[in-house]
């Protein structure tokens, strides 16, 4: 047999197999995170007829004989070029900006997938739905991240804990043109009611020399305390400030538990001079020992005493009661942000992505899936802008990266490279007939 006909074969084989590539691309045009093929050719077998020989003497080289004996696929390369994203509305899509992939896992194997049309099952898993694949990342308890990367898990109606109160801060202005509050008994008759109490402040008047402010805190059980302080001018650079045990009392709690007093000293310039933290402390019925820091700030931030009207108040407290989960929410770091009924926002889990040395050894396994090979290298796992330089885009699908005007042109120069070969092959097959002919 004439080594045309083979090498025609050769040609014809590995040209469908181009057109194989091609016409699976164009079949996914539209499967949300899929990367296009391509295939490379390369010579295949050199029969060597004659071997080259070294110029001697007045004589010159030669050059080796050789007849090629057709041609082979080189590569079938995976193209991971960026595709468009494309907007859906649905908080569970994610696309990937970047060369990352999204990491799931069956039992004991993990998978990697662009393709971001993710859901969340009956037992609250974020996963793949096409296969049920648990998509990877680590979880917060409590808004506490865990060690360790298991399944995202986002069970609507699970609850977060109350947070008892431990900081506040007090903020605003204390009118330095206001008189110094009068601490002696008024009457002077009965019992002694000298000091700062109810008496006194009865018969203050308008001098606005005490004002009063309070806040909604919340103890370890999610129950609301409102604390109450008075403050009142001692000297002419300085306030005094006392919580009021008469609303705590009238909650239940035990007036023996309740301290927090303290004593603001204000600078020429109207800022605080050393300001210093301090502390209310009370027990609630049922549940544990409270201690509020309460902070005045600090500069013409903080506490100040101004010619201006007092307008101190307690604010930014920490606490809040228990809620439910009803809303969640993914930035472009993969970190999920939980909305809870009692208006507190709490993280809920982060999504990991995986990196690869070579993402062109990935294995194709399917359902937009691949998996690790010995010349992928092994995935180094990260987060979206810490640790990988991948971002994410909650909200939106990455299409296919497949170019149609592309693959119509290969598709043109693989149909003539395959009738070319074909015409090799009729060819050479009218030569043979020739030579048959020869015995006639």
């Amino acid at each position: 047999m004439l080594r045309s006909l083979f090498a025609g074969v050769s040609g014809l084989r590995n040209h469908q197999i181009r057109m194989d590539v091609i016409g699976n691309n164009i079949s996914n045009v539209n499967t949300a995170g899929f990367k296009s093929g391509r295939v490379t050719f390369k010579e295949g077998f050199a029969q060597l007829l004659q071997s080259g020989s070294r110029p001697s003497g007045d004589q010159g080289g030669v050059n080796p004989l050789q007849v090629g004996l057709g041609m082979a696929v080189g590569s079938i390369d995976t193209l991971f070029g960026q595709g468009n994203l494309e907007t859906s509305g649905i908080k569970t899509d994610l696309a990937i900006q970047g060369n990352a992939f999204f990491v799931t896992r069956k039992g004991d194997q993990s998978f990697y997938t662009r393709a971001g049309n993710f859901q969340i099952d009956a037992d609250g898993k974020l996963v793949s739905p096409t296969n049920g694949f648990s998509v990877q990342g680590r979880v917060a308890v409590n808004g506490i991240f865990q060690d360790g990367i298991k399944d995202i898990v986002l069970p609507f109606g699970q609850k977060t804990a109350a947070k008892a109160t431990n900081a506040m801060k007090l903020a605003g202005n204390l009118d330095t043109a206001a008189p110094i509050f009068d601490l002696t008994d008024p009457d002077g008759a009965g019992p002694a009611v000298a000091g700062f109490n109810a008496d006194t402040r009865a018969v203050s008047g308008n001098q606005k020399s005490w004002t009063e402010t309070s806040i909604t805190s919340y103890d370890s059980l999610g129950n609301k305390h409102e604390v109450k302080i008075f403050l009142y001018k001692s000297a002419a650079d300085t306030w005094n400030w006392q919580v009021d045990p008469s609303t705590l009392v009238a909650e239940g709690v035990d007036p023996t538990t309740i301290s927090g007093s303290g004593s603001l000293t204000f600078g020429p310039d109207g800022t605080l001079v050393a300001p210093t933290l301090q502390t209310i402390a009370f027990t609630p019925p049922g549940a544990s020992p409270m201690t509020i820091t309460v902070d005045p700030g600090s500069g013409f931030t903080g506490m100040t005493s101004f010619a201006a009207a007092t307008n101190a108040v307690l604010r930014d407290q920490n606490g809040y009661t228990s809620g439910t989960l009803q809303d969640f929410q993914i930035d472009r770091s993969g970190l999920i942000t939980g909305s809870f009924t009692n208006g507190v926002n709490v993280p809920l889990g982060q999504i990991v992505l995986a990196d690869f040395n070579n993402p062109g050894g990935l294995l194709r396994v399917g359902d937009n899936m691949y998996k690790e090979s010995s010349n992928s290298g092994g995935p180094v796992l990260g987060y979206a802008l810490a640790g990988s330089e991948s971002t994410l885009a909650s909200g939106a699908l990455e299409m296919s990266n497949v170019d149609l005007a592309s693959e119509f042109t290969s598709m043109i120069i693989a149909q003539r490279g395959f009738q070319a070969n074909s015409k090799v092959i009729t060819t050479t097959d009218e030569l043979l007939q020739e030579l048959m002919n020869i015995k006639r």
